[in-house]
């Protein structure tokens, strides 16, 4: 038995870890005491994660679909018939190539890297990204008042005295764009130091309970709670000039964008009091140093990108941008906004052929995928190339996108498992799990310095890959190769790589013996005049570094054309101008006593991962379920237990019943990730209940917010009825111990 350590790649919060590593499998994972950064904490997935990687579905060898059979082929086959349907493609159309990067491709420095240089290779500009479905209205507010989009401004934890928590819940997601162990520790913190945590959800959730304050808010409504709050500033004088005069441009656009939205006209639609608001805004501009932090909450909803905006508009003019206990701009391992800035990345914003949609940190919406692919013409997305994701079961009306993917030439699944994506594929490549792969930490906490306890760490890989499986810097260079071409568009570039590959094979110390990673990984720290890789693996516990400060960013790093932060880009204020028609419609709607679904995340899984962890969905229930208030049941017929159709315009799902007095009548909500009886490889989580969400959610171009390409995924209206009609027993997963009826997952 040896002990190793590393650090976990399922979200931000990259906690250390130590590993029990035996006969080359890891054994047991827990989290490491000492850890500068994570403080001996670690979540029940991270510590689970080697079940899911040592599963018995995991894909070890290249697989080929002949018909409705899949058969196990070599690397060498699979290399040159994809090659070979490429270049036939390409001859057509550099856009008939496409690709989906996926969350889990986020959290590897080495893999978006090269997904995107083989795209880059291709010359096709039709990228495709989870980002559309959770954070895209970050980058698009981002790109606009900062010029970058990855610009993320961060709250001051060890600081701040009145933080604002709008959307998102960290107890159980962590924190959004910031590396942070221990959220609830943190946030109690700020409470016993005297400050205030207000939480403005439509649920109650768990972080709200550790805070001071909470503020139910009617699902949709954000932006216009934004609007108000931002009219209180300025009404009670609030705008700090020191800071904004000399640093910003736009005061006044936004000043009179906000003048007619008042707390008192905003507070029936948002279910906030005028009192209640004022008074949240007198807290926020009386404390020495105060925040907004916003989540996918806002961002899934009908105005994301305009919310998300507006709190970054009001943390700017209030003075608490760039500032102690408000918010903080990271510096990395170099300045990599400036980088970018002079050597054009992220600067050129092509449109996609459907819908006429910019492109927002180089990809395109996911909500308009399916449109691509099924819409004739010369660009047509006619091969798929799929990595890191399963779109089939994240995205926006997974059943239109279920027949898209049918119709494709070519479908090519990079993961681990033979999820419900890699089930239609043509082709699936088995890539290396994180523990199989040596690491850097993911690009914001290295490159930006999204770290609330700054620190730089290294690991090794702690298991060699079984079998056949690649990571995926091999996977995409080889492809390179079979495609006749060079990674990042350079025959240079591939032939060097190429040579470096043929060289650690013969003589390298990794295990994967494909690209050297550890190679490129140690090019990276010494280019940016850092620790080199061997010199970081010394620190078990993480190196500390100097962490963001204040008044380190205006007037310093801001990469717009100017300078100057842009509090009014046109437009956002243009589309900001249209929303007295949106408002007549929410005050309408009032009168309707409809339902509007939420999303809620439980502890014990992440997005579609880890379902495949029997430890886990085991004590989920072994399904998700339909929460709702009790009031709300009771007036539809339903009970704890019972079973309810859930419905839009779109699609229908049936789920059993859990009474939440947490939510405000009137929401209903529904965890996502769940729903898949329809995978080949994915024995523990097909077996388990459960329905997929993303059914109900309507795609294509109509539905997509228009800013950022967010497609809209909360506060949907939905209708809900005791469940109806005969029962296909065989179009569901049962289970025995819940104590309700077998249903299918899917009512067409």
């Amino acid at each position: 038995m040896a002990t190793r350590h590393t650090f976990c790649r399922i979200c931000e919060a990259s906690c250390g870890l130590t590993a029990e590593v035996a006969d080359g499998r890891v054994v047991s994972l827990a989290p490491t005491k000492e850890h500068i950064g994570t403080h001996g904490f670690a979540c029940m997935k991270g510590l689970n994660q080697h079940r899911m990687y040592d599963s018995p579905d995991r894909l070890r060898h290249p697989l080929k679909r002949v018909g409705k059979e899949w058969q196990r082929i070599g690397w060498p086959q699979a290399l040159a018939e994809i090659g070979s349907k490429v270049r036939e493609l390409q001859a057509v159309s550099r856009d008939a190539t496409a690709m989906y990067v996926g969350t889990a491709a986020g959290f590897s420095i080495l893999h978006p890297i090269f997904a995107q240089g083989f795209m880059q290779g291709l010359g096709s500009r039709n990228i495709f990204s989870s980002a559309t479905q959770d954070c895209a209205n970050r980058f698009a507010s981002a790109t606009q008042m900062y010029g970058f989009p990855l610009t993320q401004p961060f709250v001051d934890l060890d600081h701040v005295e009145c933080l604002v928590v709008v959307g998102t819940n960290p107890s159980v997601s962590k924190w959004t764009f910031l590396q942070v162990a221990h959220p609830n520790q943190r946030i109690k913190e700020i409470v016993a130091r005297g400050g205030k945590a207000v939480f403005v959800d439509p649920r109650l959730t768990e972080s709200a309970r550790l805070g001071s304050g909470h503020l139910f808010i009617r699902p949709g409504t954000d932006v216009y709670f934004f609007l108000s709050f931002l009219h209180e500033v300025f009404a009670q004088q609030g705008v700090d000039a020191v800071r904004s005069a000399p640093h910003m441009r736009g005061l006044e656009e936004v000043r009179a964008l906000v003048q007619d939205w008042t707390p008192e006209r905003t507070a029936a639609v948002t279910t906030i009091a005028a009192a209640d608001l004022r008074q949240l805004v007198r807290d926020y501009l009386q404390a020495n140093g105060a925040a907004i932090v916003t989540g996918t909450g806002i961002g899934q909803g009908p105005h994301g990108t305009l919310a998300h905006w507006l709190a970054e508009v009001i943390n700017a003019v209030s003075g608490n941008l760039d500032r102690q206990g408000g918010l903080l701009v990271g510096r990395g391992i170099f300045d990599f906004a400036a980088f970018c800035k002079k050597n054009g990345v992220f600067g050129e914003q092509q449109t996609s052929r459907v819908g006429g949609f910019r492109q927002v940190n180089g990809c395109y919406p996911g909500g308009i995928l399916a449109d691509e692919i099924l819409t004739p013409g010369k660009d047509q997305v006619r091969a798929l190339f799929v990595s890191g994701g399963n779109p089939l079961l994240t995205m926006a009306n997974s059943g239109r996108l279920r027949e898209a993917l049918q119709q494709l030439e070519l479908l090519v699944v990079t993961d681990i498992y033979q999820n419900e994506t890699a089930s239609h594929a043509h082709y699936v490549l088995p890539a290396t799990s994180p523990l199989q792969r040596p690491d850097l930490p993911f690009v914001f906490p290295l490159f930006l310095g999204m770290q609330s306890l700054p620190y730089l760490a290294a690991t090794e890989a702690l298991v060699a890959p079984e079998e056949e499986q690649w990571d995926e810097s091999t996977i995409y260079t080889e492809l390179a190769t079979a495609c006749g071409i060079g990674l990042f568009g350079s025959r240079i570039a591939q032939t060097i790589l190429r040579l470096a590959m043929g060289v650690n094979r013969i003589f390298g110390r990794e295990v994967n013996r494909g690209i050297p990673q550890t190679l490129i990984m140690d090019l990276i720290l010494r280019l940016s005049g850092s620790d080199r890789f061997r010199e970081l693996l010394r620190f078990a516990n993480g190196k500390p570094r100097e962490g963001a400060r204040a008044d380190d960013y205006l007037g310093l790093r801001v990469v717009t054309d100017d300078g100057l932060v842009h509090l009014a880009p046109a437009p956002f204020i243009e589309r900001a101008r249209q929303l007295d028609a949106d408002f007549a419609a929410e005050q309408v709607s009032l009168g309707r006593s409809e339902l509007r679904l939420i999303s809620k995340r439980v502890h014990s899984t992440h997005n579609s991962w880890t379902q495949n962890i029997a430890e886990l969905t085991g004590k989920s229930g072994h399904s998700n379920y339909l929460y709702m208030h009790p009031q709300d049941a009771e007036a539809r017929g339903l009970g704890e237990n019972a079973v309810a159709d859930i419905s839009t315009s779109i699609a229908t799902i049936r789920l059993p019943v859990k009474l939440l007095p947490e939510l405000m009548p009137g929401s209903v909500a529904i965890p996502h990730g769940w729903g898949h009886q329809n995978a080949r490889g994915l024995a523990v989580a097909s077996a388990l209940a459960g329905a997929n969400v993303n059914l109900l959610f309507a795609d294509g171009p109509a539905h997509v917010e228009p800013l950022s390409g967010m497609s809209h995924l909360t506060g949907v209206p939905v209708q809900v009825r005791p469940a109806t009609g005969e029962v296909d027993a065989a179009s569901w997963s049962g289970i025995s111990n819940v104590g309700w009826a077998p249903v299918p997952t899917l009512l067409v």
